[in-house]
């Protein structure tokens, strides 16, 4: 794509590089953004840098938050007693949407994926086991999408925290193999975790 400005290009290099967004699209925005007000840019480049700056892991759940323990884990209203797991933050999003869990969130930051590099050690693991560890929860609910690699990260947590006297269950499989938690509607999802039944290890 031959541009007739530099500062244009390197734009348009930087909003390309952003996933689902290909050149022909990041020029459009490229030159959307030419046209607004010196205080619009200024509103929207800081908006970006407060993104990186201000936005906090909570400390207890890894949720996303704009304090050091997120709204979710702060609320009084939430019942404590029970957790559930999910892969990222945009599957709480996907949960909280249902409306239907009061309990709290667990965010691993991912799936355990040999294939991409992804062991245990790359997840958030360790501080759920420790979470664990005094005995104010009752159950934890496996809430990973239904792929491979969410049956394999199933798998690890169970053997990890099976010792541990709690209810260990999984969503219904009103979840469709193959598919991603983030992208189920909100009935199915919702469904799916109301009906949540006993997580039991496959017989080999």
């Amino acid at each position: 794509m031959n541009l007739p400005s530099k500062v244009l290009e390197q734009v348009v290099d930087q909003l390309s590089s952003l996933p689902g967004i290909g050149k022909r699209t990041a020029l459009r925005l490229s030159l959307n953004l030419l046209k607004r007000s010196p205080q619009e840019i200024s509103q929207f480049t800081q908006s970006i840098i407060s993104l990186k700056e201000n936005i906090f892991s909570c400390t207890v759940c890894s949720n996303i938050s704009d304090e050091p323990i997120c709204f979710i884990c702060s609320n009084p209203k939430r019942n404590p007693a029970i957790i559930c797991v999910v892969e990222d933050i945009r599957d709480v999003m996907a949960i909280e949407s249902t409306g239907t869990f009061k309990g709290l969130y667990h965010v691993l930051g991912g799936l355990i994926s040999p294939m991409d590099g992804i062991g245990p050690q790359d997840l958030n693991i360790l501080p759920l086991q420790e979470r664990l560890s005094n005995n104010s929860v009752s159950e934890v609910i496996f809430a990973l999408s239904p792929t491979m690699e969410g049956d394999t990260t199933n798998f690890y947590l169970f053997k990890k925290i099976q010792g541990v006297d709690l209810l260990i269950t999984s969503l219904s499989r009103g979840v469709a193999f193959g598919s991603e938690l983030q992208y189920t509607d909100e009935l199915t999802l919702g469904r799916s975790l109301e009906q949540r039944q006993e997580f039991k290890m496959p017989h080999l």
